[in-house]
Formats: structure tokens, C-alpha cells, sequence
């Protein structure tokens, strides 16, 4: 007899009990099958939230998963204390929602944007459901609907020794699916990296980065040198950390004002107006203007303008908080990179070596979606991006959809969201007018 499932809505059906009672090995039991009515979204980031916020505004329900404890856990746990957002709160602002309350100061902390976060989820009564790992998912043709088994973990609902080892298994039919996982899903790490093993100090990635004062009066070298790697540097050196910086590529700096006004702000405007290059070529004027000549400090400016690198890679541009003084006045040292590590340090490209206390790296994230989606005609298996460009890559076949990858950050996200929510809704309604259709004729 089907029976309602743990939710909060109250509207998802177990069509199989699965596997009765007691045949467990530690929570081994078949997986339960539960009907969910609207879309699965996977993620509950700002992704996810603003993809569900919009389909509740059109009347349809959704069923929010996450492997996390709680909502936007990368911003929360994987992000470091100082933070604050790149852009003026008005370009972070997500779909229909209230803005960010009064006294919010232009660039936004990561915990006023957490706290922004949390307050969106309550105004659209989304609830996830957390501590639900998505193990696979894949389009089943013979019945027209995704399965998507996830994996829950059942000590923190239960005591008992026992408890603690299990975990239970749901499968969730769906017509529709959206990946709201995004582009930062998993840290990525440089392959290769000879020595690494040898290495006696401290190793970490930027997700792991909390404050720079653990580091006081140490020798850290940080690998990379995009926002990350340019605010995690800062950080470590206004915290009296001896800092060194892997500068490998060509990099665009800009400062993160331009008279006054927001550069990212700026560009947006301009774009309306000019050709990307000819708006790139105001940047860049006003950049040399301000900032100066860094080509000098070790910093070797790209030959593509910054706004073009953006729109063919998704390879954002540095903004200035304060790292670029740092530099030139030698508090921040520039190195090459790496050749290998030592026990104690690393050896460069250049031949020379040096010892350093830890070592940070800001090489960033990836997605993890091949992990998990079984399909390989939308996203790529090499990257785990739709293969397809803004503003087309929200789409797939088979009811799937994509919220979070357009390298556009919240804008891209709040256009997804928009567009997701208003296909699904058409087709929610066309299928409640079949059905009514159909329950019609049958009277």
C-alpha cells in the first residue's frame, strides 16, 4: 500500500516498500522507490534555491536534494572567514527575491550572503532535504522518467551504535531533473605534482582556508593566482605570514572600482552600448590608469582583453582588493612555478629552492557531475559542462535541465532559474490538463 515519505510536503509516494524487513546488511536493503510528482534539483546552493523559489512562484512543487548538512554548504564550510563578494550586492541578488536588508555595505560578507541565503529559502518555504548524496542518476525511456537513487545516511536520525554504520537508499522517479551542482562543486587540484609526498609541511587547497592568523610569522607559499589565490595572499599577509605567490599564467588585474564605480558594474553598462573590445579597451586604459604597469612585477598581461577571455573561457579577471600593493611594495613575493617538492619546501622552474611552512593551493573547482549523471549527450564527460554555451546551456532532452554552469555567476543563475521554471511550468500545466482531460472522458 503506498505510503507518504519523510518531507515536509507531504506529497511524495512510495510505490515499493522494497526489500521488507530485516534484510539489511547495515542498511543494505533494497532501495525504496518514491514518486515525486514535480522536478528533482539537485543542489541547494543559490542554484538550486533560485531554480526552486521559481518553479513555487508558478505553482509547482520540487523536491530540493543535497549531500550537505545544510543549504549552500560551500559557501559556508568551504569558503574563508574574510570573504567578501567580488561584485556590489545588486549583481548577487537572487530571482524575486527582497533585497539584501538595509546597512548590507555594498560588497557583501560571506555570512551576510549566507544569512541572505538562509532567509531566501525560508521567504519560499523551500526545504531541502540534506544528507541526501545523489549516487546516480539516469533517464529510464521504457517509462519516461529520471531515476535517482541517493544514498542517506541514517545515524543522525536514529541512536545507537547500530545506527551509526547505516544508511538508507531511496530511488526518486521524476519526469524532470535539474543539476544545480555548479561549476564549484569539488576542489581541483594539480596533477602531477612531483615530491608532494615527501613534503613534510602543511598541504591544502583554498576550500580548506579559514583565517589567515594560524599562519602568523610562518613561510606559506599559495599556488595560483586567480581571486582566490590574489585575496587568500592578502589575507596571509595582513595577517603577518611571510607570503609567496605561483604566478604561472597570464593574468588580467583590474582594480575593483573605476571612478567610483563598480568595474564589473561598469562593463555590464558599457556592453549595452559598445563592442566587447572596444569595452575591454576601456578597461584595460583605465586599469593601466589606476593600477599602473604590473607587467614589471612579474604580472604579464593576457593578449585578449579581459571581458573576451571571460566570455570564450569563463576565465574571470582578477579584481584588486589590495594584493596588487602588496606586491609591489615586495610584502607579497611573486615565484614561478613549481618543478617539484622538497621534504621541506619546493624547487622551482628557474632552479632555485626554498623551504616554506605550508603550502595553499588556489587552483579551483571543478564539477562533479559525471560522478553521478548517467548521460553524455548534454554534459560533457571531460569537464561536466553542458556542452552547449550560455544562453542555451539550461536545456537538455528527456526533461533535463541545467542551473549554475553558465561561468556567469548569480546573473546566469537567476536567468536559469527564470527559464527552467517557466518550461517545466508549461509542461506541468499541459500534463495536469491531460490528466483532467483524460479522468474526463473516463467518468
Amino acid at each position: 500500500m503506498p505510503t507518504s515519505s519523510r518531507d515536509g510536503g507531504g506529497d511524495r509516494i512510495i510505490l515499493n516498500g522494497g526489500g521488507g524487513e530485516g534484510d539489511g546488511d547495515g542498511g543494505g536493503a533494497a532501495a525504496r522507490q518514491v514518486w515525486v510528482p514535480g522536478p528533482v534539483i539537485v543542489g541547494a546552493g543559490p542554484s538550486g534555491l533560485a531554480t526552486a523559489a521559481c518553479l513555487k512562484a508558478r505553482g509547482v512543487p520540487s523536491l530540493v536534494l543535497d549531500k550537505d548538512a545544510c543549504v549552500a554548504a560551500s559557501w559556508r564550510e568551504r569558503t574563508y572567514e574574510r570573504l567578501r563578494l567580488h561584485l556590489p550586492r545588486g549583481f548577487c541578488e537572487l530571482p524575486l527575491a527582497p533585497p539584501f536588508p538595509p546597512g548590507t555595505p555594498p560588497y557583501p560578507t560571506r555570512d551576510q550572503f549566507v544569512a541572505y541565503l538562509d532567509a531566501y529559502a525560508r521567504a519560499f518555504a523551500v526545504e531541502p532535504r540534506l544528507g541526501a548524496r545523489v549516487r546516480a542518476a539516469a533517464y529510464d525511456a521504457a517509462i519516461g522518467f529520471w531515476r535517482v537513487t541517493v544514498v542517506e545516511d541514517s545515524s543522525s536520525s536514529s541512536s545507537g551504535a547500530m545506527a551509526a554504520a547505516s544508511s538508507t537508499e531511496t530511488e526518486f522517479l521524476s519526469r524532470w531533473l535539474v543539476v544545480a551542482t555548479g561549476e564549484n562543486a569539488e576542489p581541483a587540484w594539480p596533477e602531477g605534482m612531483e615530491g608532494m609526498d615527501a613534503y613534510r609541511g602543511a598541504v591544502m587547497h583554498t576550500s580548506s582556508y579559514k583565517k589567515g592568523d594560524e599562519f602568523a610569522g610562518k613561510k606559506v607559499l599559495v599556488v595560483g593566482c586567480g581571486n582566490s589565490g590574489m585575496e587568500v595572499s592578502l589575507d596571509l599577509c595582513n595577517n603577518g605570514a611571510a607570503t609567496s605567490m605561483v604566478i604561472r599564467d597570464k593574468i588580467h588585474v583590474l582594480p575593483r572600482e573605476i571612478l567610483g564605480i563598480s568595474t564589473f558594474g561598469l562593463s555590464v553598462f558599457l556592453l549595452k552600448w559598445f563592442p566587447i573590445k572596444w569595452v575591454d579597451a576601456m578597461l584595460l586604459f583605465f586599469s593601466r590608469l589606476i593600477l599602473g604597469n604590473i607587467e614589471k612585477y612579474g604580472l604579464r598581461r593576457p593578449k585578449i582583453g579581459p571581458l573576451q577571455i571571460k566570455c570564450s573561457t569563463g576565465k574571470t579577471p582578477v579584481l584588486d582588493i589590495g594584493a596588487l600593493r602588496k606586491i609591489k611594495n615586495g610584502e607579497i613575493k611573486v615565484v614561478p612555478a613549481i618543478d617539484c617538492f622538497t621534504e621541506n619546501g619546493v624547487a622551482f622552474v628557474d632552479g632555485c629552492r626554498e623551504d616554506f611552512d605550508a603550502v595553499i593551493f588556489a587552483t579551483g573547482y571543478k564539477s562533479n557531475v559525471p560522478s553521478w549523471l548517467k548521460e553524455e549527450e548534454f554534459f560533457s564527460e571531460s569537464d561536466g559542462f553542458p556542452r552547449k554555451a550560455f544562453p542555451h546551456s539550461w536545456m537538455g532532452s528527456n526533461g533535463l535541465y541545467a542551473t549554475g554552469f553558465t561561468k556567469r555567476g548569480l546573473l546566469g543563475t537567476s536567468y536559469d532559474a527564470a527559464m527552467i521554471a517557466a518550461d517545466i511550468a508549461r509542461r506541468w500545466t499541459n500534463a495536469l490538463a491531460a490528466a483532467a482531460d483524460h479522468h474526463h472522458h473516463h467518468r
